[in-house]
């Protein structure tokens, strides 16, 4: 796969995964078409290990394996959700003739960069009939909403000092008309219900409908919703299921609920990469502390790259610098250190592609990071990588447009690559 082909299919999948829920949907459907067989969790698991498999949680994490026979993990997380609205039980708002949709942010959003844009909306609706519930993701896929910015001329200070109130600033505008639970009707229209069915809840999302497309003299960014971390997440993917691996146990996993701090069910703080985990090495009957001690986790996120009119914000010599290759974390609050650095730098070098340590400024604060949570859960050697962006959590974000071609490669490498721990020396072969 070339870097063209690579980034052509990386514009279909932010088209399609505008929420967790569609993000897992098309996941699926790209796993499935590679020949991958779907598993419950409350099922037991009798498996053909020659096969390769996945499962997901409530809808909106997954985690694919394709087995071998060593004794050791290849891992690598990332996650699925990204920053939005989310839609309120009760939202209608009507005033003046408008009517709002209140909404609740969903992580931690660059408000201003919301405004003036054509929003849809997305998600997972619970269906009820009689005493049956059952669930339909859904994704609207047109321009249905918009949050109007306030003129310079009723705001004079607009351009000295933005400051926009969540509750009151942000609404989105729906209608100009007054329509009883409209969001309820919406969904109504969209899903056609027979008779005895009802809408019992929801989870929606609004989304930024922006395609994404290539900017510059010689098409080296990429501007488009979402690039956090879809960009990750597809180039591991992809990697995931193209590899020739030869004996290795290869894991992806996509997880939910980064933005706000991962303490769900399906985040990266709960229990469901180390149940998978059990689960596996219980088929093999191998011993799963061994498995754990021989692991690798590369956990792929993004992070900010040297702004070009705040160059300030960034450490005078650890930065990120666009198409210059792979971002390796190493803060006090990242999970890399020189072993798994080393590691990683080896594989970026054996297919060639470029790597950038970078540190935060010390008078700048860095997030968490997914293999950091994971690891209070599961004890795995791992390392924080990502591409440089910017605009992060803004409707539309910008990365160069090789990046995530570069990490694509690095991962396949990195799947198809035997990690071999002895006493003093680890070995890749």
């Amino acid at each position: 796969m070339n870097e063209k082909k690579f980034n052509e299919e990386l514009f279909d999948f932010i088209k399609e995964a505008t929420c967790a829920f569609t993000g897992v949907k098309e996941i699926k459907r790209i796993l499935i078409e590679n020949n991958f067989i779907e598993l419950e969790e409350n099922n037991l698991w009798n498996l053909d290990l020659t096969k390769k498999y996945f499962v997901t949680r409530n809808d909106a994490s997954i985690i694919a394996f394709d087995l071998g026979s060593n004794d050791s993990f290849n891992i690598v997380c990332t996650h699925i959700d990204t920053p939005a609205f989310m839609i309120k039980p009760k939202n209608a708002i009507y005033e003046k003739n408008y009517l709002k949709i209140n909404i609740t942010p969903y992580g931690g959003l660059l408000n201003y960069a919301w405004l003036d844009e054509i929003l849809s909306i997305a998600g997972r609706v619970i269906i009820k009939n009689k005493n049956s519930y059952y669930k339909k993701i859904i994704d609207y896929k047109k321009p249905l909403l918009c949050i109007p910015s306030v003129a310079i001329h009723q705001n004079d200070t607009a351009n000295d000092n933005l400051k926009l109130n969540s509750q009151t600033d942000m609404l989105p505008i729906f209608s100009l008309s007054d329509i009883k639970e409209p969001i309820k009707k919406l969904l109504k229209e969209q899903i056609k219900l027979k008779e005895n069915e009802e809408i019992c809840d929801y989870d929606l999302f609004l989304y930024a409908l922006s395609e994404p497309t290539y900017f510059g003299i010689k098409n080296e960014f990429i501007l488009a919703p979402r690039i956090d971390d879809l960009t990750c997440t597809f180039s591991a993917l992809k990697s995931f299921v193209n590899q020739n691996k030869k004996q290795n146990n290869n894991i992806f996993c996509a997880f939910n609920s980064e933005e706000i701090g991962s303490l769900t069910k399906e985040g990266a703080d709960s229990s469901f990469l180390m149940d998978i985990l059990k689960r596996i090495s219980a088929l093999g009957e191998k011993d799963i502390s061994v498995m754990i001690n021989n692991s690798t986790i590369l956990s792929a996120d993004n992070t900010h790259a040297t702004h070009p009119n705040h160059p300030g914000n960034s450490d005078v010599n650890n930065e990120a610098l666009l198409n210059k290759g792979i971002v390796i974390s190493k803060d006090s609050s990242s999970t890399t250190n020189s072993i798994t650095s080393s590691i990683f730098k080896g594989l970026c070098d054996s297919v060639k592609v470029p790597y950038q340590d970078f540190a935060t400024k010390n008078d700048m604060t860095s997030g968490s990071t997914l293999s950091g949570i994971s690891l209070r859960h599961v004890s795995i050697d791992s390392i924080d990588i990502g591409l440089g962006q910017l605009a992060m959590h803004g409707a539309k974000e910008v990365i160069g447009s090789k990046d995530s071609y570069y990490l694509y490669l690095v991962f396949k490498k990195y799947y198809e690559t035997n990690i071999i721990r002895e006493k003093d020396r680890i070995n890749l072969s």
